[in-house]
């Protein structure tokens, strides 16, 4: 499109205001400390998917610069843009604002056969704390759960607000549901710096209400984006980061927690059960071989007793052969007599004999008839 052919649209736009104005919008007015930076959410209508968008400074809209644009380099300076086609949103990011920074700016939607669309707003840059502010523009939170945000400002005024992009607003007092998710807003005064705190919480976060909101307190926003992501079970139900106010006080704003699973719960004592009995079973074990190893190395006890001579029984022993003309009975055959010594009347007699030896006394005895006995008895007396 030529410039001049342009130039002029944007001035017929201006002056009969003929484009829808609401299919471009954003923020109104933004208050950032000096040094810091500021992400500006431009909501756009679903037919403006494919079109190019670029951020453009100047209070008039026809008389603004680009100062970045989509189909350019995205990163121009300390600015840049990206475009969400999803959630219809285009951002434009400041970095390292100076006081000279602070201006008008437009958020434009180029459209070829047609005027371009946009929306205007202010960013006012100071070198103390601003009028309104929040410690990050970028929230998390989990399906289920709940996220808090903290905006600050300096003065009470009017009562404070929770908005959606595009969407109703909450007021102080009035919590209730917004985007099918419940709303509560709590103000409360810092007497150590003599602010105010507006403690917005949002519960029972579902996937939809992923998107821009903002805080609003007069005639100033400012904007922050929350992402709900699916919730894992490592995760809390209730996600808000710990923060830093301006107190330098660390809060954390989890309220509630999600139960930890019975797994979790029973790991640790169930862990220590299997070390323990793992702990036991190798030392039985090690005691049993310790055990064994000691039985087999003893040796066999080969020790004889004390006094050996208290089993020992010596006796004499005598055979006793028959005559030619003895009685033939079987049972007088081979008789043999002994002479048992007990133990203790033979230990004097052994003291002096050396060990392991066997002694015997035997004598041989003929057996006469009694004839016999009585001539030999008779032949001795007579000789």
């Amino acid at each position: 499109m030529a410039p001049h052919l342009l130039l002029v649209l944007r001035i017929l736009f201006f002056l009969t205001g003929v484009s829808d104005t609401q299919s471009v919008s954003t923020v109104s007015h933004v208050s950032v400390k000096q040094g810091g930076s500021i992400t500006i959410p431009c909501l756009y209508n679903q037919r403006y998917r494919n079109n190019v968008k670029y951020g453009c400074r100047g209070y008039n809209w026809f008389g603004c610069s680009t100062v970045v644009r989509t189909d350019h380099p995205k990163t121009s300076g300390k600015t840049s843009v990206s475009d969400d086609i999803n959630q219809r949103v285009f951002t434009v990011t400041m970095t390292s604002l100076s006081l000279s920074d602070s201006d008008y700016y437009w958020c434009i939607v180029e459209r070829k056969s047609k005027a371009d669309d946009g929306d205007r707003l202010q960013i006012s840059v100071t070198p103390g704390t601003p009028e309104l502010y929040v410690d990050q523009q970028q929230m998390t939170g989990v399906v289920g759960g709940s996220v808090t945000v903290l905006c600050y400002y300096s003065s009470q005024g009017s009562s404070g607000k929770w908005c959606k992009m595009g969407g109703p607003c909450v007021v102080v007092g009035l919590s209730g549901a917004l985007d099918g998710t419940f709303v509560k807003l709590v103000q409360e005064h810092r007497e150590t710096t003599n602010g105010y705190v507006l403690m917005v919480t949002m519960s029972g976060l579902m996937m939809k209400n992923t998107g821009w909101y903002w805080c609003e307190k007069g005639k100033l926003q400012m904007p922050v984006h929350i992402t709900v992501n699916q919730s894992t079970t490592t995760q809390s139900t209730t996600i808000s980061p710990s923060v830093t106010n301006r107190d330098n006080v660390v809060t954390n704003e989890n309220t509630d927690e999600k139960p930890q699973s019975l797994l979790e719960v029973l790991f640790i004592p169930l862990s220590l059960l299997v070390v323990l009995i793992a702990v036991t079973l190798v030392t039985l074990k090690m005691l049993r071989k310790h055990k064994d190893k000691k039985a087999k190395d003893q040796p066999a006890n080969t020790s004889v007793p004390a006094d050996p001579e208290k089993d020992i029984t010596y006796s004499t022993v005598s055979y006793i052969r028959g005559t030619a003309k003895q009685d033939l009975n079987p049972e007088r055959h081979g008789d043999l007599y002994s002479t048992v010594i007990p133990m203790q009347h033979r230990t004097a007699q052994r003291a002096a004999e050396p060990d392991d030896v066997v002694y015997s006394t035997v004598a041989q005895h003929q057996r006469y008839s009694r004839s016999q006995r009585t001539r030999r008895d008779v032949g001795g007396n007579t000789g």
